[in-house]
């Protein structure tokens, strides 16, 4: 021992007899061992030090027994105690790997279990528990910090003192026997410590100890079982006898089969010569047979392996070990651990959990603490399960939320088992625990169901309803069973999870008999599958094949003036950002592109990849000079088609074979969005995703210790596998030589009369094995592997061919019938043959996939790839850090602006979707959520309308944003612009940019209005359909409810001044159901009323952007439709004056709709003709018009119509934009007749009269 160590050991004093004399410097001894440990080394020599000396039980315990008045002195041993007692594991951070260390951790902990067997004496618990109580009864106004320490030093100490771990070598001792730990948990029961602890957990002052006394609770409670402390003191039951007698009589049975064994083994008279036998057909290590020398009674055991060295199984791949059995303690310590629990329940149980559990979200514990409280739950609530049955004594972790908890940390536990491979043990434990409570939560709400209160019942139908409706609850336990692994979960995790998993499955069976429709949430990964870059075809590269391409080629890009379309022009990109080639390097790569592309008789994809490159290497002009004409640009292509290009990879042709189509896709599938929806449940169905090898298999490893389960167990395997055999008539998934052999091992068992379910089951599946394998020559060759589904049915149905079953044939109608539709659309200009000819074939089950293939096998196109769909979108992914910076500096300019968004999309270099630039946003950080990015409303927009003080740009970006008419129908689309920047895809933008454009074409061309008018007519008449609809549903009520509701928000709002959104919160039962129903839904969508944005809301909203005259407006479209005019009827008087105003209001609206309408085509038409004349020397008013004014005017606007977008969208008025859309005006003007041109300029200045004439009104 070192000297210093020595020294300040013998100042402390010393024991005579049983009398402790300390020394004058034993308080400065004490801090100075203190801080002797606070300087210790790596291997703990200090720690070890004291321990050999026994300084605990020699000086530190008599001092706080016989000293304990004295505070100072009685803090500091209580401090030195804490330190010395600490765990080793804590000490050394984990077991040591090293021989040195491992030596070293083993000393640290003989030295705590010396420590704890002195601890095991009432003394000590005696003066630590009345030191405790004195301190407890110090109000919170009278307890100094110095108390506060004291009391958790002492919670401390006695945590560490039950945590030290028993040692197996000097505690051999059965059941029953009073053991180390069990003496000293009869000095706390003695001392009055485990009233003190129910004290802590139950008053309402002491919350702050929370987590100290549930760590207590949970170490003295480490080596029982709720059943036996249920049992305690009490008869044996019926069933406990009648189990324990069935046990007996197996074991009874096995031991007389073994006797019997050994009698036929031993012969009648001993032979001397036991002879030698040839064993024929067993051949040896070389050709000959095996010669056996030994007695024939033993030849059954005969093996080849007799005799040599096991082989010695790696560490990594061993089976994982239990943990330590539990015994039983003794009598004494159960029933009074037994009373323990009986009054913590009633006490302290929901108030100590829900202080635990507030704990845990906060994050205000240690790591992993969150196993005392998964414990606890498991075993207090099996006991109260065991011991009179009370719901309300476990009702703060009987919730919805104990389950969630429970499954979060299950999946988290999971997670970590993969990513943290060398603490894969650990986190093994941890994941049991969490079973254990996820099994004993269960068990539980079963339990309710047989409860006499009916409330409990229902309260049990409750939390069933939820934990089945969500599919995470119900998919936990196909995970848990497809990812077992038994290296690192041992024995005892797989028996709790297939008896939870036969729990779960007998309470959703039991569920949803009776019901008719049991509707489940069902959540669908959707995923955008892109077509990977496939090998170009091989083409005839002949002289004369080459003319011919070129022949087509030339004629089909003049024949589209060698304009390209907007999906070819954005979907091109000439260089592969990812690729480790460097930019300036990919230049040949892109000529060979074009080269392929000509090949593939592609023009416009050639001339735009063309283009394209020309973009990225301008230099040498090697693709063209920047100002390049077309037919330059056309002998250029030509060069290329025949020029001898060198390849980094020679081209492969594609495969098209009859039976393989796989050449039609290769899929790459990246993970979108996650769709929540709603599904019938079908339990059946759920069954199926059992059948599956990876499922089956731990079941059959837990079958192979049949002997040691319990009867509940092998029954709640044999109940599994009859679901999978009977119930889904998928036998043969057990049709293997492992399971096999397993069988056979029961059915010759001595005891099986024990297992009469496990042999009854086998008997089937064999008997129906060999049924087969008279029907099916293979089916012994199939045991040899594990079976999926589709070889189960193979297997019992019969073989298929290959691509049997993958292609229908086409008879020869079918492909005649191809063949002339083919025809007859190939030259259309359709977007997509393939989806064209799909409707028109008289077979309607015919695939995408199959009318492709059967073009490629007849002739009709080159290969699959000509008929793919046009990919959508950009095909930039990477950000650049030059873009990075562009986009920050777009952002910081328009972060102020209504539409931050648009803005930043139309100034954006690179075009990309507004998905990944939403996406970009939120990952620099320049956006904390997506609600920032969408669009706002401006609330003066109805002033803004008239025009006054305004530029003509601002007046132009007035008429586009609409007129208060159309802004209630136009919140709608506003709430559905939002969800579309949540989730929103590449292909979907562009699919509603068409569908937009189509319905802008329609409307302009049918009636006189703005594209984004709606009039209100139109609406009312929408409305009142929808109203009658509800109104017949019996809904008269809550439509009455939403009306005063807008009345009431009408009347409160101001006019200029701020608003916040107004919830419609549902009082009654009638209106929650009706905020409930689809339809009327639907009605409150079109009123402009914004649904619940995220998960923190609950309620509609009214918008806080919707004026007193659109809630006035909104409210009296809800009105009966009786007293409402038909829409396109006239009235010769209103019936109120309210009504004559409001339709007074309604007309002047749309008056006011088609002025904005006219005088935005007039300020256009003025723009083009202003540079128009700039261009052309001919005065506009030398023509005379020819037509009227009414065609000419509509056929003005058809012209504009496809560049008004364009023009409204931008709001600057650079010269470029202006240039392109003059040129744009100029090439229709030269595309129609003369005198076409000539008609635009009356009306045009009849609309700019009556604009000038409408603005002095206004400002009049």
């Amino acid at each position: 021992m070192n000297s210093e160590l020595l020294a300040t050991c013998s100042a402390l004093g010393y024991l005579e007899g049983n009398t402790y004399h300390k020394e004058i410097d034993c308080l400065e001894s004490v801090k100075d061992l203190i801080r002797y440990l606070r300087h210790e080394d790596d291997t703990r020599d200090v720690r070890q030090q004291l321990g050999a000396a026994q300084i605990v039980q020699n000086d530190l315990l008599p001092i706080i027994i016989q000293h304990g008045q004295e505070k100072a002195l009685f803090d500091a041993s209580i401090r030195l105690m804490v330190n010395l007692t600490q765990p080793a594991m804590l000490c050394f951070g984990k077991v040591p790997d090293d021989p040195v260390f491992r030596h070293h951790f083993l000393q640290v902990t003989s030295h705590l279990q010396a420590y704890k067997e002195a601890f095991a004496n009432e003394g000590v618990f005696g003066i630590l528990s009345e030191t405790l109580y004195n301190l407890l009864q110090l109000d919170w106004e009278q307890r100094q910090e110095e108390d506060n320490l004291l009391i958790e030093r002492i919670l401390l100490l006695v945590r560490n003192v039950l945590h030290v771990p028993a040692d197996p070598n000097e505690e051999k001792k059965v059941d029953d026997d009073a053991s180390i730990h069990d003496r000293l948990l009869w000095a706390i029961h003695m001392s009055g410590f485990d009233d003190l602890v129910k004290f802590l957990a139950s008053a309402q002052n002491e919350q702050q100890w929370s987590m100290h006394v549930l760590e207590i609770i949970s170490l003295m409670f480490r080596d029982q079982t709720p059943e036996a402390l249920v049992s305690a003191g009490q008869a044996r039951s019926t069933e406990e006898k009648q189990r324990d007698s069935q046990e007996l009589e197996s074991l009874r049975q096995r031991e007389q089969a073994e006797k019997h064994s050994r009698k036929l083994q031993r012969g009648t008279r001993h032979s001397r010569f036991g002879g030698s036998f040839v064993v024929q057909g067993l051949k040896a290590l070389g050709d000959k047979d095996v010669i056996y020398h030994r007695n024939l009674n033993n030849f059954k055991n005969y093996t080849h392996d007799t005799g040599k060295a096991v082989r010695r199984v790696p560490k990594r791949n061993r089976q994982a070990k239990e943990s330590k059995e539990k015994r039983r303690s003794a009598l004494n310590v159960r029933l009074f651990l037994r009373e323990f629990c009986v009054d913590f329940l009633e006490n302290c149980y929901n108030r100590l959990m829900y202080l635990v559990k507030e704990n845990l979200i906060r994050e205000q514990t240690q790591q992993h603490d969150e196993t005392y409280y998964l414990w606890a739950l498991s075993f207090f609530m099996a006991f109260n399960r065991g011991d009179s049955f009370r719901a309300d004594l476990v009702s703060e972790t009987m919730s919805i939320r104990a389950f969630h908890f429970i499954e979060r940390n299950i999946t988290n536990y999971y997670e970590m088992i993969l990513t943290d491979r060398k603490e894969a043990t650990s986190w093994s434990r941890r994941m049991h625990l969490a079973l254990k409570a996820y099994q004993e939560l269960l068990l539980t709400v079963n339990e309710m169901d047989r409860s006499q209160d009916e409330s409990i019942r229902q309260s049990s139908n409750v939390i069933k309803s939820n934990i089945f409706y969500l599919m995470e609850y119900r998919e936990i336990f196909l995970t848990l069973l497809r990812k077992f692994d038994e290296t690192h979960q041992p024995h005892s995790y797989l028996k709790d999870l297939v008896e939870t998993t036969h729990l779960f499955l007998r309470m959703l069976e039991r569920f949803c008999t009776g019901r008719r429709n049991l509707m489940v949430q069902k959540k669908k990964v959707k995923r955008r599958k892109s077509r990977g870059n496939k090998n170009p075809p091989s083409a005839d590269t002949s002289p004369e094949a080459l003319e011919e391409t070129w022949k087509i080629v030339e004629e089909e890009l003049k024949t589209s003036g060698f304009q390209l379309s907007e999906s070819i022009t954005e979907s091109i990109v000439p260089f592969d950002a990812a690729s480790e080639i460097p930019l300036e390097e990919q230049r040949t790569e892109a000529m060979v592109r074009v080269k392929d592309a000509l090949l593939a008789r592609l023009g416009p994809e050639a001339l735009g990849l063309l283009r394209a490159a020309r973009e990225v290497w301008p230099e040498g002009d090697v693709f063209g000079a920047a100002d390049v004409e077309p037919e330059e640009e056309l002998e250029l292509l030509k060069q290329i088609l025949h020029a001898n290009l060198p390849r980094s990879s020679a081209p492969e042709p594609v495969a098209e074979e009859e039976d393989d189509d796989d050449d039609l896709e290769l899929e790459e599938e990246e993970l979108e969005s996650v769709q929540v929806s709603e599904t019938e449940f079908n339990f059946l169905d759920f069954i199926k995703r059992f059948a599956s090898p990876n499922i089956v298999r731990p079941y059959l490893i837990l079958l192979k210790s049949y002997t040691k389960n319990s009867p509940h167990t092998n029954h709640c395997i044999a109940r599994m596998l009859h679901r999978l055999a009977v119930d889904l008539k998928m036998d043969a998934l057990l049709f293997q030589l492992s399971v096999f052999n397993l069988f056979n091992k029961i059915l010759s068992d001595p005891a099986a009369a024990a297992y009469r379910e496990l042999v009854t089951f086998a008997k089937f599946v064999l008997n129906h094995f060999f049924s087969l394998a008279t029907k099916n020559n293979k089916a012994y060759v199939e045991l040899l592997f594990w079976k999926n589904v589709g070889a189960v049915r193979e297997m019992t149905e019969g073989y298929s061919k290959d691509g049997e079953e993958k292609k229908p044939n086409w008879t020869e109608e079918e492909e005649e019938e191809l063949r002339k539709l083919y025809e007859e659309h190939q030259h259309s200009e359709v977007p997509d043959i393939v989806e064209t000819l799909l409707p028109l074939l008289s077979s309607r089950e015919r695939t995408r996939r199959q009318v492709v293939t059967q073009l490629v096998r007849m002739g009709l196109v080159g290969s699959a790839k000509e008929l793919k769909k046009q990919k959508k979108g950009t095909q930039i992914v990477l950000w650049r850090e030059e873009q990075e910076m562009e986009l920050q500096m777009l952002f910081e300019e328009y972060k102020d602006s209504d539409d931050v968004l648009g803005n930043i999309m139309k100034k954006l270099t690179a075009k990309r979707s507004r998905a990944r630039v939403v996406d970009k946003l939120l990952s620099m950080g320049l956006v904390s959520e997506r609600r920032e990015l969408y669009k706002k409303r401006s609330r003066n927009a109805q002033r803004k309308s008239s025009g006054k003080g305004m530029t003509e740009e601002e007046f132009l970006t007035g008429l586009t944003q609409g007129s208060p008419d159309d802004s209630v129908d136009r919140d709608d689309d506003d709430d559905d612009d939002d969800e579309e920047v949540e989730d929103e895809s590449e292909e979907s933008e562009d699919e509603e940019d068409e569908e937009q454009k189509r319905g802008a074409k329609s409307q302009n061309g049918s009636m006189r209005k703005s594209q984004s008018m709606v009039s209100t007519g139109e609406r009312r008449a929408d409305v009142g359909t929808m109203v009658n609809a509800l109104q017949q549903e019996g809904m008269s009520g809550p439509l009455l409810w939403l009306q005063n509701s807008l009345k009431k928000t009408a009347e409160n709002r101001k006019e200029n001044g701020l608003s916040q959104p107004v919830p419609l919160v549902p009082l009654t039962e009638t209106n929650e159901d009706a905020m409930d129903n689809k339809r009327f839904q639907r009605l409150l969508r079109k009123l402009g009323l914004r649904p619940p944005a995220d998960e923190q809301e609950y309620f509609w909203r009214i918008p806080a952007k919707m004026s007193k005259s659109q809630l006035r407006s909104a409210a009296a479209a809800l009105c009966p439709s009786e007293d409402e005019p038909k829409v396109g009827e006239e009235q010769d008087e209103p019936r109120s004056p309210t009504e004559k105003a409001q339709q007074e209001d309604e007309e002047d609206e749309v008056v006011s709709g088609e002025q904005r309408d006219q005088a935005l085509r007039a300020l256009l038409f003025a723009r083009k003709r202003k540079h128009r004349s700039n261009e052309c020397p001919a005065p506009v008013s030398d023509f005379t018009p020819t037509e009227d004014t009414e065609s000419t005017a509509e056929r003005s606007q058809e012209k504009t119509s496809t560049k008004r977008s364009r023009v409204l969208d931008d709001d600057d008025d650079d010269e470029e934009n202006e240039n392109d859309s003059s040129a744009a005006m100029d090439m229709d003007a030269n595309s129609d007749a003369d005198s076409d041109g000539d008609d635009v300029s009356a009306p045009v200045k009849r609309r700019r009269k009556m604009v000038l004439i409408d603005e002095e009104d206004d400002e009049d």
